[in-house]
């Protein structure tokens, strides 16, 4: 195996990597991808990490959220620490490429980079075991079942930030479309909530002909829609509050000749506050329930919320941009992107424990400029190195001076 060499983003400042440190990172990342776990049945990703870091002499807890995984790494008598969080599973996709590593898991795929996020912190674990310049604690999280939502939660729930006493945490990830080298990041809400609703109208069906005999659950529905499309433009600030709310299928027991008796009604909604969460799911239930009363027919409504938003904390974005800057220089660190509307588990732990996630380009056109959960991604070799230095960075930083700001 070969690293790629041509093209390679100049390293400003901060740690320095060996070549060969570089090299198994990639040779890591190329064996994750070929075997591609998904949601929480990724026990032999979590066998691989485990095995990596008990290797550099760091102690590792088990099936952690049922199969994450905690790497604890001390040095010095500092009781300050810092987590840094790696996602591990794939996707539930056939991979469309034809290089050497490949998926050998027929179906499914690392689409969306975990296998770098996963070498990049190994990179780093790897760094910081040998040359432990820090005063603390450090702990590398790697999390199951985060295209899913439920990874991050299932870790919070087994007790995460109880049984190790993380002061803040961070993540990473890659962004296609950005230049590998490049960095953005915003202080406040950097991604979306992402919440699926189904709405379930039951009226009286009957002959098509004879529409007047009972209540037409078409009609309701059809109104249902368009009300919707009022939530955020009537229910919500449009100079504070941006939201989505896309209904994206309509399914009836009815046929040509027939009225039916129910259809279901299902759909999308992203926001960037709980705030505006809670007040799209109220006003969703209202428009609803108003409308099926006055019609005369009966409803169900759920709204299921899968990820939180995305929030970084002020202070530790600040922090972040700074490890960011000596790394790849300040020209390439965006510390005010716009929002986007994609979505990520990690805001899960974000609503505990301050923190900021970032997102590292992964490459423009025909290098890492492959969109994410597409069957050709692959995720670009050339940032491993980036995100390891901005790691460790980031560790030196804030563990340099045990937290004293």
């Amino acid at each position: 195996m070969s690293l790629p060499s041509s093209g390679s983003p100049s390293l400003k400042s901060g740690p320095s990597l060996s070549e060969q440190l570089i090299t198994d990172m990639t040779t890591w990342r190329r064996h994750l991808h070929q075997f591609p776990e998904c949601g929480f049945d990724v026990n032999l990703t979590a066998d691989f990490i485990a095995e990596k870091l008990e290797s550099f002499g760091i102690q590792v807890e088990r099936n952690v959220g049922k199969s994450g995984l905690v790497g604890i790494l001390r040095s010095g008598d500092s009781d300050a620490s810092i987590g840094l969080r790696a996602d591990m599973d794939a996707l539930h996709i056939h991979e469309q490429n034809t290089f050497a590593h490949c998926s050998k898991h027929d179906g499914k795929m690392h689409a969306c980079g975990h296998d770098g996020h996963s070498a990049m912190l190994l990179g780093a674990a790897f760094y910081l075991a040998q040359s432990p310049s820090f005063n603390g604690t450090v702990y590398f999280i790697f999390q199951p079942d985060e295209e899913h939502g439920c990874g991050a939660q299932a870790m919070i729930d087994d007790g995460l930030f109880e049984r190790f006493s993380i002061d803040e945490v961070y993540g990473i990830h890659n962004f296609p479309g950005l230049a590998e080298g490049e960095l953005m990041v915003r202080p406040g809400s950097l991604m979306a909530s992402e919440s699926g609703f189904e709405i379930s109208i039951k009226g009286v069906g009957g002959h098509a002909a004879l529409p007047h005999q009972g209540i037409d659950p078409m009609v309701v529905g059809a109104q249902v829609i368009l009300a919707l499309q009022t939530v955020v433009s009537r229910n919500l600030s449009a100079i504070s509050e941006t939201a989505v709310v896309s209904a994206t299928e309509f399914i009836t027991d009815g046929t040509v000749n027939v009225i039916p008796t129910q259809v279901t009604i299902k759909g999308d909604c992203r926001c960037f506050t709980e705030a505006t969460l809670a007040r799209l799911e109220e006003s969703m239930a209202r428009i609803v329930a108003g409308i099926c009363q006055a019609a005369g027919a009966s409803h169900t409504f759920t709204f299921t919320n899968t990820f939180y938003p995305t929030v970084n904390a002020k202070q530790q974005t600040v922090y972040a941009v700074e490890a960011a800057r000596k790394v790849l220089g300040t020209d390439n660190v965006n510390a005010e992107c716009e929002p986007l509307t994609i979505s990520e588990d990690f805001s899960s732990m974000l609503r505990v424990k301050p923190g900021c996630y970032v997102l590292l380009g992964n490459g423009t056109e025909s290098i890492g400029g492959c969109a994410l959960h597409n069957p050709k991604y692959d995720f670009n070799d050339r940032i491993l190195p980036l995100g390891a230095r901005y790691w460790i960075q980031l560790v030196n930083d804030r563990l340099g001076d045990a937290m004293v700001n």
